[in-house]
């Protein structure tokens, strides 16, 4: 049975230099992701610095209520009607 993984390729952009630290379970983690997707894609296996960047983006992308929260966050205040003015 093939898995279905969320990733399913790492993109190549120019990367922000980024510093964090990992519990060893999560670096465990990423080696194994790494292998299960050169496994699933035949190709070798990537970085697991590499896979962390794809990973965050696509937990944001998938996620609904920071969309919501992000839009009202993003979105302009609107002008008022004219005639609209507070009491």
């Amino acid at each position: 049975m093939t898995a279905k993984l969320k990733l399913s390729s790492v993109p190549n952009d120019k990367p922000v230099k980024l510093s964090v630290e990992l519990p060893p379970d999560v670096h465990r983690d990423l080696l194994d992701y790494a292998a299960v997707m050169a496994r699933e894609t035949e190709q070798a296996a990537p970085e697991p610095a590499k896979l962390i960047a794809p990973m965050l983006q696509r937990f944001m992308a998938t996620d609904r209520a920071f969309t919501r929260a992000r839009k009202t966050l993003c979105q302009p205040s609107r002008p008022r009607a004219p005639g609209s003015e507070p009491a």
